[in-house]
């Protein structure tokens, strides 16, 4: 069971070997600094997830409530192109062995492939209602992406949906275990994290989330086997072990999270929060502490880490007046 989340002043305790301090948290330059800011003037309301494509030096942003997917050059920090046509696009995976990436829309419930370059459609896939997250699997070349009623696995080079992974409800962030079969997906609604078999297609484990609600975002790390969980109810995060499930513990951070993840580096995680927030939580061994709060702007809860290029790459949506952008950071030591 996932422990229970506590707010602290000064103090420090210790639950299931995890530490939580907290006190005055910095404001993070030293850990987390904006160095440039992508202007999105055209795209309006709610911003979804993002993908990197390393080859092109580009950055595709589902841009869920203007139904289009904007194209950004990284080098220059810049908008390439805004492409329409799409229908409340949610999640987005780069697919570089054949130079495209896939767009599930949740209007429709398919799953699309388009050319990185030519931004031209080259299939569309049913897969189910709601189809948000999608992830690509390198090794064995295959497509994972989540709706209601499960994953559904879809070769790339065709369109066609190979295998389905029934999950009772809707999964939300899921990992996949790059060493091994294993897929981990959480179910906000049941207060869950459903841990499956993507070789022989079936669900090995459900682990209950106890005090952890709305478990959206997940990051794992599989040098130490564990996993990451963003909760809304309360706001919080909490440490799973991944080969049983058992809780290490959980700190307050930021509220209305969609997106975490864990720098391999650095040993943290940076934590997205639609309050207008990003956290730094630092990890010593199954220690944690939260070691920036980063203000961004309310309704910013996506984004994107790109170890390789130390990026992270946050998206604001247009709000109060204000136009939408891609806020670009880098972390330091």
């Amino acid at each position: 069971m996932f422990g229970p989340p506590w707010k602290l002043g000064v103090v420090m305790l210790w639950t299931s070997g995890l530490a939580f301090m907290s006190g005055d948290v910095p404001t993070g330059q030293a850990l987390l600094n904006q160095i440039a800011t992508i202007p999105l003037a055209s795209v309006n309301g709610r911003i979804d997830h993002l993908a990197f494509d390393g080859k092109n030096e580009r950055l595709f942003v589902a841009a869920l409530g203007n139904n289009t997917v904007e194209v950004v050059d990284v080098t220059r920090n810049a908008l390439v192109k805004s492409v329409p046509g799409f229908h409340e696009p949610q999640g987005i995976a780069v697919v570089p062995d054949l130079n495209a990436f896939a767009v599930a829309n949740g209007g429709t419930g398919t799953l699309q492939l388009l050319s990185a370059d030519a931004l031209q459609v080259r299939w569309t896939t049913m897969i189910g209602g709601d189809a948000d997250n999608v992830r690509y699997d390198a090794a064995r070349k295959q497509l994972f992406v989540a709706a209601e009623g499960g994953l559904s696995v879809v070769d790339p080079s065709s369109g066609k949906v190979t295998q389905r992974l029934a999950i009772a409800g809707h999964p939300e962030s899921f990992q996949l275990d790059p060493a091994g079969t294993l897929v981990i997906a959480n179910l906000p609604d049941a207060s869950q994290v459903v841990v499956a078999d993507r070789q022989r297609g079936v669900v090995t484990a459900r682990w209950p989330g106890g005090s952890c609600g709305a478990n959206y975002p997940m990051a794992i790390e599989g040098a130490t086997q564990r996993v990451f969980v963003g909760c809304r109810r309360p706001a919080s995060l909490a440490m799973l072990d991944m080969t049983t499930g058992r809780s290490l513990g959980s700190l307050a951070v930021v509220g209305d999270t969609d997106d975490l993840f864990y720098d391999t580096v650095r040993h943290r995680l940076y934590v997205i929060g639609g309050e207008g927030f990003v956290d730094v939580v630092s990890r010593d061994g199954d220690t944690l502490r939260l070691a920036a709060h980063v203000a961004t702007r309310s309704g910013a809860r996506t984004g994107l880490w790109v170890g390789d290029r130390n990026r992270l790459y946050i998206a604001v949506p247009n709000r109060s007046g204000q136009p939408a952008e891609i806020r670009v950071f880098a972390a330091g030591t």
